[in-house]
C-alpha cells in the first residue's frame, strides 16, 4: 500500500487508544478534522465502521479488536522497516528477485511492490511466479513468499499473516461435486480434508492453481476450496459456510540462511512483510 494508507494507522490506533477523537488530536498534535477525515479514509478501505461512536467517545467493540491487534502488528512492521533501511550499509539497488505462486503473483503483490519505489526507488523487483515447490536456490530468486506450515530447512523468514481458506460455487447452482486440488496443491490442508472427508466419486476436475479453481467453479462445475480473498471477491461466486473447519496456512516471507545480513535482502523481507500484513484482513477471511 501506499505512504499514505500507512500514515493512517497512527490516527486510527491513536482514537483506539484514547477513546476520544478529540484526544487522538491532541496527542498527534493535528487538528480535529484531519483524524476524522484519516479514520473515515481507513474505514471507507476497510468497507467496515471499525469504531461504534456514542456520546461518550469512539469504542472499538469486542468483534472488531483483532483489526486493533493486526494493526499494531502492522505498525511495527513499518517501525522495523524503517530501521532497517537506515542500517543499511549498502545502497539498496539494482534487482531482487522474489518468487511467489500464480495467486499472490496476480492478486496481492504488484499492489504491495508498486510501493517500495518510495521507499528505495534504485531497488528493482522482479516476480518469479511458479507454484512448484522448487529447490529455493539464491541464484534465481532473492526472496520467497509462500503458504506453508512451516519454513524448509535452510530458510529465514517470518510469518506475515493467515491465508484462511472456504467452499466455494457459482450462484444459483444445486451441486455435490467438487473440483481436485492437484500436483503442488495436493499437500495443502484443504487437500488433506478432502481426502479424508468427502467420497471419490464426488470429485471430479480438478487443477493446480486456485486460480484455475476459481474459474471452474465459475461455471458451475462442482465446489472449489479457495482462498477466501479469491472465492469472496467474484461476484459470480457464492460461499459455502459450515461445510469444511476453520482451515488457515501460515504466509512466509523468507530467504536462504546465508543471506540473513544482506542490508537488501533484509530490506526486501521487512517491505514485503509490512505490505502483506497491511492485507490481513482480507487475507485471512475475517
Amino acid at each position: 500500500m501506499h505512504r499514505d494508507n500507512w500514515d493512517d494507522l497512527r490516527f486510527v490506533l491513536a482514537v483506539a487508544d484514547s477513546g476520544s477523537v478529540s484526544a487522538a488530536a491532541r496527542n498527534l498534535g493535528v487538528n480535529h478534522a484531519t483524524v476524522l477525515r484519516r479514520v473515515a479514509g481507513f474505514e471507507d478501505r476497510l468497507n467496515t465502521a471499525l469504531f461504534e461512536r456514542n456520546a461518550k467517545g469512539y469504542r472499538v467493540p469486542p468483534d472488531r479488536m483483532q483489526v486493533v491487534t493486526a494493526l499494531r502488528e502492522v505498525q511495527d512492521s513499518i517501525l522495523a522497516v524503517e530501521r532497517v533501511l537506515k542500517g543499511a550499509t549498502e545502497p539498496l539497488r539494482g534487482e531482487l528477485n522474489v518468487t511467489s505462486t500464480d495467486t499472490f503473483c496476480q492478486k496481492v503483490l504488484p499492489e504491495i511492490i508498486a510501493g517500495f519505489s518510495d521507499q528505495a526507488p534504485d531497488l528493482r523487483i522482479n516476480l518469479v511466479c511458479t507454484n512448484a515447490h522448487v529447490d529455493f536456490d539464491r541464484l534465481s530468486a532473492d526472496i520467497t513468499v509462500r503458504p506453508a506450515g512451516q519454513l524448509a530447512d535452510g530458510l529465514f523468514g517470518d510469518v506475515a499473516c493467515n491465508l484462511g481458506f472456504g467452499v466455494f460455487k457459482r450462484k444459483g447452482t444445486e451441486t455435490n461435486r467438487w473440483h481436485d486440488l492437484q500436483g503442488p496443491l495436493a499437500g495443502s490442508l484443504p487437500a488433506k480434508w478432502m481426502r479424508e472427508t468427502l467420497p471419490t466419486d464426488q470429485i471430479i476436475q480438478g487443477a493446480d492453481s486456485f486460480l484455475v479453481l476459481k474459474e471452474l467453479a465459475v461455471f458451475g462445475a462442482g465446489m472449489s476450496i479457495l482462498p477466501h480473498f479469491i472465492g469472496r471477491e467474484d461476484p459470480r461466486l457464492i460461499e459455502i459456510p459450515d461445510i469444511m473447519p476453520d482451515t488457515n496456512i501460515d504466509i512466509w516471507v523468507a530467504s536462504h540462511s546465508d543471506l540473513k545480513n544482506s542490508p537488501r535482502i533484509r530490506a526486501g523481507q521487512a517491505m514485503l512483510l509490512v505490505g502483506i500484513k497491511q492485507q490481513a484482513l482480507r487475507l485471512g477471511g475475517l
